[in-house]
């Protein structure tokens, strides 16, 4: 068993290697009254073909349903819930996580249970599981099954011909055509010691856990570590879609192509998102909505994966508004690329970035992610580590990340809503006639 222990300020964490290749995370966290373990996977749609799309997110379901010794889901839940927690799961587009947080003495069962469920599915009640996944897929359609999701949609038009464009639930279709043959394979690519990361946190001994994930998950099969094929960055020109939607509201993303989560630019993104939207006082809100009261409800987010990014910005507006926040919303960007942040604002964000990465201390959830997620996608750090990094960020920094990002053939524009009165025309000539910094 490999053992790498790594450190940051006082705060530390281990980081081991079990015989058949598992990659073991414990962060002590001794004040807290709560456990939590967890298991990050390299699995999602970005891994899947057109005929897979889906399943990640249906085997995630499955993997509920039971085990040998659990025939039911409603066991598998009783059994959690009888420990103090429950089992919590999610697929996203390039990882999936199941996680359960409970009180500090129910660690070992509770680590036996979550290794049964994770390497030993019966796969039960398929069809059952179906009709719940359907139910969920309509909750991004319309009454005639037309996707109007902004979220699905704007990745649609950002990646037209690669994974990175499919949805994570998949379609009713592809669900339906889903069997267990299907599952077995996913889950033996998948749920394996070299696309996993094992992460304990909260009120854990460190060889306490060492000891569980040895005796619990060292049976879990080596595998091979998945691959993914990188996007190609084709777009020439500033993009815009319009789907038409019966709704109160457009709802409209400005989306940019962005810098890779391991970009050496990574701390200049955190802290660009921290100068546009990080609360009330931040220029995103105080521009739209504050200042020119154009919308309720704006935000910024990035989503960050190995090989891209995506600065992704989100308003729902009066139909007869969505080109003038558009407007607004890629003119803080232009202006940012020209001038930069203020001295003030930039000192702000690392106060406030410091500020979180201190209190990722008090969260077993927060922490294990953080760790986990480093260490599956290949860029392991501390808080201390990215805090310093972002310390470090400059308004020259931010101000050239800002210049790169603002380039046309970065901007995807995507409005869900009924845009009548020539309001789609005008906001079509926004995005048309939108031009570098």
């Amino acid at each position: 068993m490999d053992s790498a222990p790594r450190r940051g300020g006082s705060r530390a964490c281990c980081v081991e290697t079990l015989d058949n290749g598992l990659t073991v995370v414990v962060s002590p966290q001794p004040a807290l009254h709560r456990a939590h373990v967890a298991l990050y996977v390299r699995v999602g749609s970005r891994f899947e073909t057109p005929k897979e799309n889906g399943l990640s997110h249906f085997l995630e379901h499955m993997l509920y349903r039971g085990t040998p010794r659990l025939p039911h889901a409603h066991d598998v839940n009783l059994a959690f819930e009888s420990l103090g927690g429950y089992l919590y799961a999610a697929t996203q587009v390039d990882f999936g996580v199941f996680s359960v947080t409970l009180p500090p003495e129910s660690l070992a069962d509770a680590t036996s249970l979550f290794a049964e469920v994770m390497m030993d599915p019966t796969f039960a009640d398929i069809d059952v599981e179906k009709e719940i996944v359907c139910e969920e897929i309509l909750e991004d359609l319309d009454d005639e099954g037309r996707m109007i999701d902004a979220d699905n949609l704007s990745r649609q038009l950002i990646y037209p011909e690669h994974p990175l464009g499919f949805t994570i639930t998949g379609d009713e279709e592809r669900v339906r055509s889903f069997d267990l043959a299907m599952l077995k394979r996913h889950h033996a690519r998948h749920y394996n010691a070299s696309n996993a990361v094992l992460a304990f946190s909260g009120d854990v001994d460190l060889d306490r856990a060492i000891e569980l994930a040895n005796t619990h998950f060292h049976r879990m099969p080596r595998g091979e570590r998945v691959t993914a094929v990188a996007p190609v960055h084709a777009q020439k020109r500033a993009r815009f879609e319009l789907v038409e939607n019966v709704s109160s509201q457009t709802e409209l993303r400005v989306c940019y192509r962005a810098v890779p989560d391991r970009s050496e630019m990574r701390p200049a993104i955190d802290m660009l998102m921290r100068i546009l939207d990080d609360g009330m006082s931040t220029r995103l809100y105080h521009r739209v909505c504050d200042n020119k009261g154009l919308c309720y409800d704006v935000s910024a987010s990035y989503d960050g994966y190995d090989d891209d990014g995506i600065l992704d910005f989100a308003a729902g507006v009066q139909h007869a508004r969505a080109a003038v926040v558009t407007t607004e919303i890629t003119g803080l960007l232009t202006d940012l690329a020209r001038t930069g942040p203020s001295a003030e604002e930039l000192e702000k964000a690392r106060r406030r970035h410091l500020w979180d990465m201190q209190t990722m201390h008090d969260s077993p959830e927060e922490l294990a992610g953080f760790y986990a997620a480093g260490v599956l996608f290949d860029r392991f750090e501390t808080p201390e580590d990215r805090a310093a990094k972002n310390a470090a960020v400059t308004r020259e920094d931010v101000r050239a990340l800002a210049e790169l990002l603002a380039q046309p053939e970065r901007l995807n524009v995507l409005a869900v809503g009924l845009l009548d009165d020539g309001e789609d025309r005008r906001l079509e000539d926004v995005v048309d006639r939108y031009g570098p910094p």
